[in-house]
């Protein structure tokens, strides 16, 4: 069975989902953490370096899944421009640093997963997830942890069954990403109009795959 066979849909608020048609979210967990990356990790990194040259690079965020982000990004008030995608992200950095640069099993996982399926994959530690995760406002007086005072009412948020675990598309709250300490990963993928669930699946299953093999 490969790792993301059994993914799970997250539950969206009914409020958000009429907003914005299209917006879903699946997850998966995988029973491993990060730490070093393997060398024929490192060398499918260096080799994805290479494919993904200055032509791909500069044209990446007119791609339809990208571009499809860019969009969402607008909707919900942030400029793609100055908080860049995690894809995009990821691609500034190939261009200024000459290549994607090994960091660690689930960065690296994470890097591959995006750059070939133009999808933002997050994780989480498993462990430190309770129940089902899933995207709603924030609530009055509800606040992220590790973040001094309360977010803004209406805030969007990503959250388990009791509080949220990450802005959306933004900070994670305090001790619940991945750490040396982890066994499990829970790798989530939020999708949005214009982006096919297949491409979200081979996001999920590309990271999960690498990262189990870890």
């Amino acid at each position: 069975m490969r790792p993301a066979d059994e993914t799970a849909r997250g539950a969206i608020d009914p409020g958000l989902a009429e907003e914005h048609p299209g917006l879903y979210l699946r997850w998966v967990e995988v029973d491993h953490g990060s730490g070093r990356s393997p060398r024929e990790l490192k060398r499918r990194l260096a080799e994805l370096s290479d494919r993904f040259a200055g032509p791909q690079a500069v044209t990446f965020r007119t791609k339809p899944i990208p571009y499809a982000y860019r969009v969402f990004y607008r909707h919900i008030g942030l400029d793609p421009d100055e908080q860049p995608t995690p894809p995009e992200q990821a691609v500034l950095d190939r261009m200024l640093k000459g290549g994607f640069v090994s960091r660690n099993l689930l960065d690296d996982a994470l890097t591959i997963a995006m750059i070939e399926s133009g999808v933002p994959v997050l994780a989480f530690d498993a462990d430190r997830v309770e129940g089902g995760i899933g995207i709603r406002p924030s609530f009055e007086g509800e606040g992220l942890e590790g973040r001094p005072g309360a977010l803004p009412e209406g805030t969007l948020v990503l959250t388990d069954e009791v509080r949220p675990l990450a802005l959306l598309f933004g900070a994670l709250a305090s001790g619940r990403g991945v750490s040396p300490s982890t066994r499990r990963t829970a790798l989530v993928v939020v999708g949005v109009a214009g982006v096919p669930e297949i491409a979200v699946e081979e996001a999920l299953w590309l990271a999960s795959e690498i990262v189990a093999a870890g």
